[in-house]
């Protein structure tokens, strides 16, 4: 029997998840997520070889990549560790809508059952990778009101220079005039407020602060970036 394409495309996305639909999920860009997850290839942590599948957006074809279950749990925890959780439930709904194998065979069942007893055991694993992380920004979730650059330093422990450098790699924020100044999709995801006025100087000015929904997402990502440094380098 030929299974048609469309078959071979809803049964792919059945049993792997989009570097795009990591991104949105996180609220980190996709070209960043794609490198997150190509550094994990050439580090030789994924579990299988990459695919790359083909997407139409804005008349552009253009590129993302797919992953099975634990591999994308790996690149979330790497990405935002909160979002462990999420990704969970969603393999879940995934999972109840995908065909299941044919038990009548034994070696077809038999093949299901340690698939699915090994991507537990890799959930389990992932879980308890990220918990500590999740503690870490947890802490972060009530804040009132928004916080500025130093006063989110103070919250998070970490040091301005250190800091300041890790937002501009990860392009959260840009310099503008010698000003930090969030990336317009940040600012439009709700993760920033700008807070603009007049010195005294009669000079205009804008001054970006992280809302209470920003404080908690970059603190997530500020938790992953220090539990992938080598030990000792982020003392």
């Amino acid at each position: 029997m030929m299974i048609s394409t469309e078959s071979l495309k809803s049964l792919e996305q059945s049993v792997t998840m989009s570097s795009r639909e990591l991104a949105q999920m996180t609220g980190i860009t996709h070209g960043e997520v794609k490198r997150l997850i190509k550094s994990l290839e050439t580090a030789q942590r994924l579990s299988q070889p990459l695919k790359v599948s083909e997407y139409e957006r804005e008349g552009e074809v253009r590129q993302e990549y797919r992953l099975n279950k634990r591999d994308s749990l790996l690149a979330v925890a790497r990405l935002s560790p909160g979002f462990t959780p999420e990704v969970l439930d969603r393999w879940q709904d995934r999972e109840k809508t995908s065909h299941l194998p044919d038990f009548t065979n034994p070696a077809e069942a038999a093949r299901a059952w340690a698939e699915q007893f090994e991507q537990r055991q890799a959930a389990e694993q992932q879980l308890a990778l990220s918990a500590p992380k999740a503690a870490f920004f947890d802490n972060f979730v009530e804040v009132d009101g928004a916080l500025g650059f130093r006063q989110l330093c103070k919250m998070l422990k970490a040091k301005e220079p250190e800091f300041r450098q890790f937002l501009l790699e990860r392009n959260i924020m840009y310099r503008a005039k010698g000003t930090l100044t969030p990336q317009h999709y940040h600012l439009q995801a709700g993760y920033f407020t700008l807070h603009t006025g007049t010195g005294e100087n009669q000079h205009a000015f804008s001054q970006a602060r992280f809302t209470s929904k920003g404080v908690k997402w970059v603190a997530s990502l500020w938790a992953g970036h220090l539990s992938a440094q080598p030990k000792g380098a982020a003392a």
